[in-house]
């Protein structure tokens, strides 16, 4: 059973998400909250499996509870869910940085939330095509900054190049496709760099990636 906690300050919006969940067997949506500080109160209290949490709310902002609740230790196993209206969202890049492990459009269609909600309990990333285009963009436009992405120094050649291939949106299959590896090895790899560089999930190796200059999206060369 995936446990869910929706974060919203429109009461329909989060009533429209309940009754989809709730019909759905294997979700539970055990708690909502209508702004953020109330949101990272009922994480807390909760500990649900994944926290879809509205961007832009009263009192508190969604970046801003995210980025609570990932530096809450005792909320380890929680993923957050950033929901939000359109795909150029200017937070969408902040909100990954806070550790958000992925983004839904709110217009977006049931069967994709459904599995979003799957896909993330599961520990993966969860980007669409629209703002996987636009967080490499803003990667883009600026230079790299190693000073804000430690360790990677830390990484083997072999850890490098699957963080750099994962950052590009490959799955393990892919990589490993790539690489002339067994899918299981390139997990491995994707697992141990994460492990080192201290990465939530998927969506963290693409910031880390990006910052630290080990991909860069001009020229498209790990």
């Amino acid at each position: 059973m995936i446990r869910v906690v929706l974060v919203d300050d429109q009461a329909l919006m989060r009533a429209g998400f309940r009754a989809l969940l709730d019909a759905e067997d294997g979700i539970e949506v055990v708690g909502e909250a209508a702004d953020g500080e109330r949101g990272v109160a009922l994480v807390r209290e909760c500990v649900p499996d994944v926290a879809l949490i509205d961007v832009q709310m009263p009192v508190m902002t969604g970046i801003e509870a995210t980025r609570r609740i990932v530096a809450d230790p005792r909320l380890g196993g929680v993923r957050v869910v950033i929901l939000t209206n359109y795909g150029h969202d200017e937070y969408v890049f902040d909100a990954l940085r806070a550790g958000a492990s992925g983004f839904l459009l709110k217009d977006t269609e049931p069967a994709d939330l459904l599995q979003g909600i799957e896909i993330v309990a599961r520990g993966e990333a969860l980007l669409s095509p629209s703002v996987t285009r636009r967080l490499i963009g803003e990667f883009v436009s600026r230079p790299p900054d190693r000073a804000t992405a430690p360790g990677l120094e830390t990484l083997t050649r072999r850890e490098r190049e699957v963080t750099a291939l994962a950052a590009r949106g490959l799955t393990n299959e892919e990589i490993a496709e790539h690489m002339v590896i067994s899918p299981f090895t390139a997990k491995t790899h994707v697992s141990r760099a994460m492990t080192k560089l201290g990465a939530r999930d998927r969506a963290q190796l693409v910031v880390f990636a990006y910052e630290s200059g080990l991909v860069a999206a001009r020229n498209a060369t790990p």
